[in-house]
C-alpha cells in the first residue's frame, strides 16, 4: 500500500491534461505538471515522494525531500501560525506542518521564518503529513566527535532543543553542542542558527559553546547594564559583591562573577559606591 510521507519508484500509466498518472502495484497518484521538470513518456519509470493534497488525494513530486518517515533531513520554516504552529518546506511545493505539541510551550522560542528544524515525518489519522523535531537519541547517531583542540573555535550551529536550564546545538560539522543558561543572555530560538566559541571539549566528544563575548568585553557591557539600573532606580539597588547569585541573574542576566568584574570595574574608576548592603550611582553620573 502506498503511504504519503516515502519515496517510490513508479511507472506512468497515462497523461492526462493536468499532469501524469502513475501507477504501482494497482494504486494510483497524480503526478502535477508542476512536479516534475522533464516530458514523461507511458510506461516510464520515475522516483517520485508521495503526499496527499488539500483534498485528501495522493499526489507525487520529482523534487525528493530531504526527510521522509523513515528519514530525518533539514528543513526551513516558512510561516508561523499562532496556536497551531509552524510551516516547513524541503524546497518543494509541499509544505508541511510541525505541530505545537512537538514545538516548546512558550511560543516565544518557537522557530521563526527562515529557522532550520531537523526532522522526520509522521502522519494524522487524516493521511496529513507532519514534521517531528529530532529528539536527543536522534542526534546522538547522527553527530561527530570534536576533536580534542576543538577549544576556542568559533563555531557555528543550529538550536534542536532549548530550555531555561540551556540550549542543545549541532554545529556546522555535525558536534554537539550545549550553551548553558549562564552562558547566553537570552534563550534562543528552537530552529536559530547561534554563532558561539567552544569553552570545554568533553570526554564524551560532545562541546560546551558560550554565547557570550570574552571577559574583556563582556566586562563594558555588564557595567552599563548596572550603571542603567541604577539611573532608573533612583541611583541606588539592593545588590552588592556579596548578593545572592540567583538573585542578581534574575535581576541582570548575568553570573556573579561577572557582575562582581563589572562593579569591580565601575568602582574602581568612581561610578558607584557600597554603602550599607547597597550599591549607589556617585551624583556626577546622575547629572
Amino acid at each position: 500500500m502506498i503511504e504519503a510521507g516515502l519515496i517510490y519508484p513508479m511507472k506512468v500509466n497515462r497523461k492526462i491534461d493536468t499532469g501524469y498518472v502513475l501507477e504501482k502495484d494497482s494504486q494510483e497518484v497524480l503526478l502535477h505538471h508542476n512536479e516534475v521538470t522533464v516530458e514523461l513518456n507511458v510506461d516510464e519509470e520515475v522516483t517520485v515522494f508521495v503526499y496527499q493534497d488539500k483534498k485528501g488525494n495522493l499526489c507525487g513530486t520529482t523534487v525528493l525531500p530531504k526527510a521522509t518517515k523513515n528519514t530525518y533531513g533539514w528543513a526551513t520554516v516558512q510561516k508561523v501560525i499562532p496556536n497551531l504552529g509552524v510551516f516547513v518546506s524541503f524546497e518543494t511545493t509541499t509544505e508541511v506542518l510541525v505541530s505545537k505539541d512537538t514545538l516548546p510551550l512558550y511560543e516565544h522560542v518557537w522557530p521563526q521564518e527562515e529557522d532550520h528544524l531537523y526532522i522526520t515525518l509522521t502522519t494524522d489519522k487524516r493521511n496529513r503529513l507532519l514534521g517531528v523535531p529530532a529528539t536527543e537519541g536522534v542526534i546522538e547517531q547522527i553527530r561527530e566527535w570534536a576533536p580534542n583542540d576543538y577549544l576556542n573555535q568559533h563555531v557555528k550551529g543550529w538550536v534542536y532543543h532549548t530550555s531555561r536550564e540551556g540550549s542543545a546545538i549541532i554545529t556546522d560539522e555535525d558536534y554537539r553542542g550545549f550553551v548553558h543558561h549562564t552562558e547566553r543572555k537570552d534563550e534562543p530560538r528552537l530552529g536559530e542558527q547561534i554563532d558561539g566559541r567552544v569553552i570545554d571539549v568533553k570526554e564524551d566528544g560532545t562541546i560546551n559553546i558560550s554565547l557570550r563575548p570574552l571577559k574583556q568585553h563582556s566586562m563594558l557591557e555588564d557595567a552599563d547594564i548596572i550603571l542603567e539600573h541604577l539611573q532608573n532606580h533612583g541611583g541606588k539597588i539592593p545588590f552588592t559583591d556579596r548578593s545572592d547569585p540567583e538573585e542578581i541573574r534574575a535581576t541582570f542576566q548575568i553570573s556573579k562573577s561577572a557582575f562582581k568584574r563589572a562593579l569591580g570595574k565601575l568602582m574602581k574608576e568612581g561610578k558607584v559606591k557600597q554603602q550599607d548592603g547597597m550599591t549607589h550611582l556617585v551624583l556626577k553620573d546622575m547629572e
